[in-house]
């Protein structure tokens, strides 16, 4: 049920841009029908659960869901819905249904709306997989989603919304690398992915530091998020967005997965002193902070980003006292504030669409004669307020409450409860300001009489009517959330929680408090006038968007410096800074280290010292070379040492790979010679000191680790099972295979995409800057070396035979690699050993092109090893190998992803071939003495 939920959401968001293209802005209307169609099936669900007696260890109803990626290592999507995840989802999906409806009428006709329906519609994907998560990886992938949706959805605003998108990324992205942080120590201490085992795992009790540590990092991530002190900043400078996705994102949605993600972890940091201590303050210094900003603001949508920092704030400080009582009220804000807050900016949106301002200077002259846009506005203000009989008041009494009764020092509810009040009287002040700044102007009839802006249609101001009036009919029988709230706190508190609400509870504390508050919220209302002038000459000291555009211009200028560290094209610069971190691992080693275990078995055999031998032979030749073709040569010699160690050793696959590496690698050097010098650059010997001492250090480090970490050990688990249970497992003899396509495909897969990446890459770099021009042949008219054709005939007739034989064989080694030495990566370099030689034996450079498409290669490739995985789930997850019967003979998928393997490397190498060997444009043509065709003028 849980994954028919999501399934409808991605389909809504894939399908969004055919609805769009065929309704135009109406899409909005059938976009809204999926999402309340998910919410409906994601209570009944929940009500199912309830029904069957299904419940987790707090005794909330409790709906999970798995679904495999890789069983072997427990990784997969994990669904899980609680009353916590229930609050948020009805959020999510209902205010996101309504928001479509508005968007109806709010964008323009005739517009091309498909990006905004898509990224609106895929947030609400992200949204609601990121409060069924019960992965922590999904969860994660889920926040980073968002983040990405919201960007997007800024910088598609205007022109001058490109730098406060920049900021917004830049903001929330910092909150997602310190979960990322917390989500990999979470795995790694608990040792599962699980999000509802990683709540109860016995660790949090025994590790003071590492518990403190994560709480750390999920409290600022969520700050990132909820724009919380220190990084409130983004969310008024975010408002450059058009309404709608203020509303969604920014009102009811996106600020809220900071608040879901405290509120998911709270049964587990409830109890730390370094959690409270750090959601109390941020929240009451947000709190406070973005109220009185509030108060000194023109544009109506400003003044509610700082309101809505401002209740989140207040939302934080719920959530950091921790108890029963405050997680209730935290949960019940979070459903009033989405409800009069995402109302507030839709309402802000129909007025600013009707006069074309919502600057309250600029609506003081104007008569708006828009009944029912008022009464909806007032409404959802007056909830905002915590005016009886609203839900806000309802919401703010409980709240109220809980400060009065927070636990720790006896006068830490007193200057809870004291700011949380003010916050409040600030709060009833910065609500009338925005209904008064929008409807109480008075026209000025001699200046402009006519400017009369009317009622829009129903279609327009039902959805914020609808938000608004439900703050009216729950605010009137709040006992109508009891069950959810219920549900809801008991997830987030770990332990039962009952709600009843009612608007009266007689003379209690809270009750006095709120009179309090409506008193002096009142008097700053009709001193408004003052209050604001005496509060303009004052300006906060310092720019929360100044210290972003600070922190991103350090950090340019910083990459810049470190850049210039190894952005050169002598290797002694770039290579230096990894050879003096190995020499650094090296010595830190042997000072640490004070005993190595003995040696299982000498490994040593006489013919590894005959290949060292070789080896340095070649190294010391490669620094005497003079010229580049000896150096290239010689080169050679050290690879293939290498290639003869690698097979002594046993390891054919890779000896075959070390082989083909460097004959490629040969080839690609033969077709950059003529763009390089024939000698290289002479440099006193003096310079050549410190890159020998850095290179011979580097090389004693390596020594020295090979020394102590070769022969002291038995086989690992890991390496038993793979001999013990390989064949068994993937019906393959060929173990390195065996690993790399069926035991550890995620890994290929990943590498797969890399190597695309790579291409494309290779593709772009090359063809948007030139190669260098190619170098004179300085041959004389009269030489046999001057024509092309006449100098390849050996080679081109070997290559006629020679050339498909190889691709062939190539293809043949793709078959059997599961079996023998062979597999994707090989042939493919083997196919392109063939391709490599048809290169070297043409002529030209236009006749030695092969005609195939190499990035369309690349990205069969990297399709059809995607592909492959989805395969996986006809046997439960994802990449895992089939192994079906074909005319009674025995395959397996692996064979397939390792065809999507073959075509991206083929493809690559087309792509450095057929891009590397392209004349300069600038190159002057060679002209031959007889030159037989216009092929063969440009010669190589």
């Amino acid at each position: 049920m849980l994954l028919t939920c999501l399934i409808l959401a991605l389909l809504t968001c894939v399908a969004s841009p055919l609805i769009t293209k065929v309704l135009g802005r109406n899409a909005g209307w059938v976009l809204a029908l999926p999402l309340l169609g998910a919410a409906l099936l994601a209570t009944s669900a929940f009500a199912d659960a309830a029904r069957s007696g299904s419940a987790d260890s707090s005794g909330s109803p409790v709906v999970a869901q798995w679904v495999p990626w890789m069983p072997t290592v427990d990784v997969g999507l994990g669904l899980r819905l609680d009353g916590l995840a229930l609050v948020f989802t009805l959020l999510v999906l209902v205010i996101g249904a309504l928001i479509m409806v508005y968007s109806t009428r709010y964008l323009e006709p005739g517009g091309k709306h498909g990006t905004f329906y898509l990224l609106m519609t895929g947030f609400a994907a992200a949204m609601l997989a990121l409060v069924l998560a019960d992965d922590l990886i999904v969860l994660y992938v889920a926040w980073e989603a968002t983040t990405l949706c919201s960007f997007f959805l800024i910088a598609r605003s205007g022109a001058g919304a490109r730098e406060p998108a920049i900021r917004t990324l830049l903001v929330t992205v910092t909150g997602g690398l310190l979960l990322l942080a917390a989500v990999t120590v979470m795995i790694i201490a608990t040792g599962t992915t699980r999000l509802s085992e990683i709540l109860v795992d016995p660790v949090w009790s025994v590790n003071g530091a590492l518990t403190t540590s994560v709480a750390v990092l999920i409290a600022l991530a969520a700050f990132t998020k909820s724009a919380q002190f220190p990084f409130q900043a983004w969310l008024p400078d975010s408002m450059v967005a058009i309404t709608p996705v203020s509303a969604y994102l920014h009102a009811a949605a996106m600020v809220k997965a900071g608040i879901y993600l405290l509120l998911r972890f709270s049964p587990v940091f409830a109890d730390v002193s370094v959690w409270n201590v750090m959601l109390v303050t941020a929240g009451l210094v947000t709190a406070l902070f973005g109220a009185i900003a509030a108060l000194r603001r023109y544009d109506l949508k400003e003044l509610l980003a700082y309101s809505t920092m401002s209740q989140l704030g207040l939302l934080v400080t719920m959530i950091g006292i921790g108890t029963p009582e405050a997680l209730k009220a935290a949960v019940i804000h979070t459903i009033a504030h989405a409800l009069f807050k995402s109302a507030l900016f839709m309402i802000i949106g129909v007025i600013d669409h009707s006069a074309h301002t919502r600057d309250i200077r600029e609506l003081a002259p104007v008569r708006l004669r828009m009944p029912v846009t008022a009464t909806a506005m007032g409404l959802a203000a007056a909830s905002m307020a915590g005016v009886p009989p609203l839900l806000g008041f309802v919401s703010k009494e409980t709240m109220l409450k809980a400060f009065l009764d927070a636990p720790g020092p006896v006068w830490v509810p007193w200057v809870v409860t004291a700011a949380a009040a003010v916050a409040s009287i600030f709060t009833f002040a910065y609500s009338a300001r925005l209904v008064l700044g929008a409807f109480g102007g008075r026209a000025d009839r001699s200046k402009d009489s006519h400017h009369v802006v009317r009622e829009v249609s129903p279609a327009f101001w039902g959805a914020p009517a609808l938000g608004a009036a439900s703050g009216l009919v729950l605010g009137v029988t709040p006992f109508l959330l009891d069950e959810l709230v219920t549900v809801g706190a008991t997830a987030a508190a770990g332990e039962e929680v009952a709600a009843h609400f009612a608007l009266w509870h007689g003379l209690v504390p809270e009750l006095f408090v709120s009179l309090t508050v409506i008193a002096l919220g009142t008097v700053l209302v009709l001193a408004r006038h003052r209050v604001h002038r005496a509060m303009e000459p004052y300006d906060f000291p310092m720019s929360g968007l100044d210290v972003v555009d600070t922190a991103r211009e350090q950090t340019i200028r910083l990459g810049g410096v470190v850049g210039g560290w190894t952005g050169s094209i002598a290797p002694r610069r770039h290579l230096s800074i990894p050879a003096v971190a190995l020499i650094a691992i090296a010595a830190i080693a042997v000072l640490t280290i004070d005993d190595l275990p003995a040696v299982v078995d000498d490994p040593s055999d006489p013919l590894d010292w005959v290949l060292v031998v070789l080896i340095a032979c070649g190294v010391v030749a490669m620094m005497q070379a003079k010229t580049l073709i000896a150096a290239i040569v010689v080169t050679g010699v050290v690879g293939f040492g290498m290639t003869v160690w690698f097979l002594q050793l046993g390891a054919t696959d890779v000896a075959i790979t070390q082989l083909l590496v460097e004959i490629l690698t040969v080839c690609v050097m033969v077709l950059l010679l003529r763009r390089l010098p024939t000698t290289f650059e002479k440099t006193p010997p003096r310079k050549h000191v410190l890159p020998l001492l850095v290179a011979g250090g580097a090389g004693l480090a390596t020594t020295v680790g090979v020394w102590a970490l070769t022969g002291r050990r038995e086989m690992s688990p890991a390496s038993e099972y793979y001999l013990t249970e390989g064949y068994i497992e993937t019906g393959g003899t060929n173990l390195v295979n065996t690993i790399l396509v069926d035991f550890r495909a995620l890994d290929t897969l990943g590498e797969l995409t890399i190597l695309g990446v790579v291409g494309l890459t290779i593709a772009a770099l090359l063809r948007a800057r030139k190669p260098s021009p190619e170098r004179s042949a300085n041959i004389q008219d009269h030489s046999p070396l001057i024509d092309a054709r006449d100098n390849t005939v050996f080679v081109r007739t070997a290559a006629k035979l020679l050339a498909p034989i190889i691709v062939a064989g190539s293809l043949v080694l793709l078959l059997r690699g599961h079996y023998e030495p062979g597999g994707g990566f090989i042939a493919a370099l083997v196919g392109g050993a063939g391709f490599a030689l048809a290169y070297l034996a043409a002529p030209s450079d236009r006749s030695a092109r092969v005609q195939m498409p190499y990035l369309l290669l690349i990205g069969l490739g990297v399709a059809v090893g995607v592909g492959t995985g989805f395969l996986g789930y006809l046997d439960g997850s994802f990449l895992r190998p089939l192994h079906p019967e074909i005319f009674e003979y025995q395959t397996t998928t692996a064979l397939v992803f390792d065809v999507g393997v073959y075509l991206a490397v083929i493809g690559v190498i087309l792509a450095s071939f057929n891009l590397l060997g392209r004349p300069h444009a600038n190159t002057p043509a060679t002209t031959p003495t007889t030159p037989r065709n216009s092929d063969e003028v440009n010669t190589r």
